[in-house]
């Protein structure tokens, strides 16, 4: 059977229809619901007991509703007695969220999808919208088609780049010196908006002593983007009316990821494109609803609402209600979580709808880490890498098809979800599996359905108290901040910032004082190439979910090199080669992309089963967020010799 056939029999995941246990003999077998709730609990128990409650971690699911991720991390909060609770937008975009947050105090995007079909200019920057945001592009396109220009800002020319009007090819791991050069660029030009930045910010003495060094020659040698090039894009930027700039995890799947988000939003409050109709910054999340997920408290150091964890009296409202005692101190990230149990402070973990065997930087360290733990249970509704490592499964529904509930998405936008299917075998929901083991240790839950979870955020949540499950139907959705249950919100964040009454106006917005770092992974001549990942189309994340489905756009997992590059070494599109880096090889055929340049590779995680591209990238975390660099790895590729000879 030769490769290509091999690579495109892959591997079909199965509903789960029936809990598992792990038995003596290290297999999982058949259970009861009795028997594997039993189980679980009895685990979750022995840690706490044993050694405490941060011994347990929560990583709920970003996919699933709203209603869920507020039952799960109270579980956390409640009944296991820790903060310790995350999700995978620790591996995406928690870097936007604390840039935001440390900027403007809140850590959603400013504006609304609607804004982008009437706004003058975009700037799509480390995105490519058009694969992996396609439902935001459509608004793009209809931006374009109203007159909008678009600028494209992204190592590889992209299917995005298409359809910009100019294509600003920087190095990986160049985005602060890039942005730094256009802030300088504007304010050399006497663009800078001096009413806004005079009257709604801070620190741009500082600032503008931080950039005056990247001169745009300077920024031109190490972003490799022509001079004239980041000139046009500042003077376009500055001179906008309206201005929208998007970015994804090209900014913020980097170690210094929160420095990139503020390198940019600086440039947003240097034009005053921010707080305005039509012109915003805009972190285009990934999953349906990680915004939402955030929102609800399912991270470590915020309650529901983004309320601080570290604030007395947010914590007296949720112990009055909980009836409980809340940590004062922020709980581990995700990155923490996996380091503390390489240290064995962390011995027990559910994991809700989560795969981090396999989306994880270096997973070979990450599956030996979960290995390690003592009590692993999952809750998913297929068998995954991660849930074949675990000591109990539970079989759960599709929050997207099975399930009644709210997701939050990119645009603060709070929509119903309906369960429309009926879940096979003897799956379960999310929060009726919550509950039942709630109720083993100790505390009798009761959730009559969907909305009695809903009403008890709203409760407690001011940001969402306007939104009834009634005036979501009757709108179709709404956003937050959300208030008043009689007006309708604003579709943009923080004109408060326009108000001219200091008291209206409130706290002024900080300028970042962030400096280049290049890539931890440096390239040498023993690892001469840059590996950069990213998504495909007509793929989802770790291939699970998509994976299932046909699709004449798949062709499986590529290690991409420009037609330079592969000529250097010496191979042809198909071709089977090792792709190695410091920590790990994976063998893959190749791909060639003009759109590459050279000394670029591009690879995805989609096909881990196949290739699992995550040996190679590196577990560099950014300090602030903690997400890896999944950007920036180096590797080298060699050709393979066939047996026969």
């Amino acid at each position: 059977m030769n490769n290509d056939r091999k690579r495109r029999e892959r591997k079909q995941y199965e509903r789960l229809t029936h809990p598992l246990v792990r038995d003596a003999n290290g297999v999982l077998r058949r259970a009861s619901w009795d028997e594997a709730l039993d189980r679980a609990a009895a685990g979750f128990r022995q840690a706490r007991r044993a050694q405490g409650p941060d011994a347990f971690a929560m990583l709920s699911c970003a996919r699933a509703t709203n209603e869920m991720n507020y039952v799960a991390q109270k579980f956390t909060r409640v009944v296991m007695g820790t903060n310790n609770v995350d999700s995978c937008n620790r591996t995406c975009h928690a870097p936007s969220v604390a840039g935001l947050s440390a900027a403007f105090g809140s850590g959603g995007g400013t504006s609304s999808y609607e804004e982008v079909e009437h706004t003058d200019l975009i700037v799509m920057w480390g995105s490519n919208a058009r694969f992996a945001h396609p439902i935001f592009f459509q608004h793009v396109l209809k931006g374009i088609r109203n007159g909008a220009r678009m600028h494209v800002v992204d190592p590889r020319r992209t299917s995005t780049a298409q359809w910009a009007e100019s294509w600003l090819g920087l190095n990986v791991g160049t985005d602060i010196p890039l942005a730094h050069a256009i802030g300088r660029e504007i304010i050399h030009a006497g663009l800078v908006n001096r009413a806004f930045v005079d009257r709604a910010t801070t620190g741009f003495d500082a600032y503008a002593a931080l950039v005056e060094p990247w001169t745009l020659s300077a920024a031109e040698q190490v972003t490799g983007v022509p001079a004239e090039a980041v000139r046009d894009l500042a003077h376009a930027y500055a001179t906008a009316e309206r201005a929208q700039l998007c970015w994804t995890l090209g900014i913020t799947e980097h170690h210094n990821g929160t420095d990139n988000v503020r390198a940019l939003i600086n440039l947003s409050m240097l034009t005053g494109h921010v707080g305005r109709y039509g012109s915003g910054v805009q972190p285009l999340r990934g999953q349906n609803n990680v915004q939402g997920g955030g929102d609800m408290g399912a991270i470590p150091n915020k309650l529901p609402g983004f309320q601080d964890i570290l604030d007395p009296a947010s914590r007296r409202k949720f112990e009055r209600s909980w009836d409980t005692v809340i940590q004062p101190r922020p709980g581990k990230t995700l990155t923490e979580m996996f380091e503390s149990m390489e240290s064995g402070e962390l011995r027990a973990i559910y994991c809700i709808g989560e795969n981090p065997a396999q989306s994880e930087a270096d997973s070979e360290q990450a599956v030996r880490r979960l290995k390690a733990l003592d009590h692993l249970v999952v809750q998913d509704i297929f068998l995954t890498k991660t849930a074949e490592l675990a000591d109990v499964v539970l079989p759960a529904t599709a929050a997207w098809a099975e399930t009644d509930g709210t997701t939050t998405n990119s645009e603060r936008r709070v929509q119903r979800v309906r369960a429309a299917l009926t879940p096979p075998g003897e799956a379960r929901e999310d929060i009726d599996i919550i509950c039942a083991l709630a109720r083993l240790l100790g505390h009798d839950w009761k959730f009559t359905d969907s909305e009695a979870v809903w009403n008890e955020l709203r409760s407690l949540s001011p940001d969402h108290f306007g939104m009834t499950y009634d005036r979501l139907e009757e709108h179709q959705g709404l956003q937050w901040p959300c208030p008043d249950p009689e007006k309708l919100p604003s579709s943009f964040l923080h004109a408060r910032l326009w108000e001219t009454d200091p008291v209206r106006r409130g706290p002024a917005a900080p300028f970042g004082l962030v400096q280049h770092d290049p890539p931890v992974d440096l390239t040498d001549d023993v690892y001469p190439l840059r590996l950069t990942t990213g998504r495909r189309l007509d793929s989802y994340n770790t291939g699970v979910q998509s994976g299932g489905y046909a699709s004449p756009l798949r062709r499986g997992e590529y290690i991409e090199l420009c037609p330079e590059d592969a000529v250097a070494h010496g191979v042809t599109t198909g071709e089977e080669v090792r792709v190695s880096s410091r920590r790990g090889s994976v063998t893959a055929p190749v791909w060639i992309d003009p759109g590459l340049r050279p000394g670029l590779a591009f690879m995805t995680m989609h096909f881990p089963d196949e290739v699992d591209t995550n040996a190679l990238t590196i577990e560099a975390n950014c300090p602030i967020a903690g997400t890896a660099e999944f950007k920036a790895s180096a590797v080298r590729i060699e050709k393979l010799v066939p047996s026969w000879t």
